[in-house]
């Protein structure tokens, strides 16, 4: 790689947007690739900046690093994401945001109400949760994890 045409480690992270200490978490997952000077700091390839773009992107969308990891991995020859590829991926990422679109309505719409945790804490548990009911479908919040006031366990 030519010293040229790459970015030191700070300047990546200061035109990202993210800290060295980000940069170098994803390299040491796989997500970027960058190489050393002969004085040994780090440097990477211009094209690193859209790599890393990406991974935020993915991030705020809400994949983790082994959905990031295997979206990059399935790009021809490690290449960073043209215009068709990030199209491609963003469609594949629709389901999981309209999942988590609905997931955020529910919250915002029973947020005030009995969420099912087992608490019994509120007098309304006792009318939307008589003796815990909702802890036969298993731990954590029941209600804003999907399961109806009401409904029968699961088998």
């Amino acid at each position: 790689m030519n010293p040229d045409d790459s970015l030191l480690i700070g300047e990546l992270a200061r035109r990202a947007g993210v800290a060295a200490s980000a940069l170098r978490f994803y390299e040491a997952q796989g997500l970027i690739a960058g190489g050393r000077s002969a004085g040994g700091r780090r440097h990477y390839p211009r094209h690193v900046l859209r790599r890393v773009a990406f991974i935020r992107a993915a991030q705020a969308v809400g994949l983790d690093l082994t959905q990031i990891r295997a979206a990059l991995d399935s790009l021809p020859n490690g290449r960073t994401p043209s215009p068709e590829d990030w199209a491609l991926l963003a469609a594949s990422w629709q389901q999981l945001l309209d999942a988590r679109i609905a997931a955020l309505t529910a919250l915002r719409d029973r947020l005030s109400a009995c969420i099912g945790c087992g608490c019994l804490s509120f007098k309304s548990c006792a009318l939307y949760n008589p003796q815990d009911a909702a802890a036969a479908r298993g731990a954590g919040p029941r209600y804003l994890l999907g399961d109806r006031p009401g409904s029968l366990p699961q088998a």
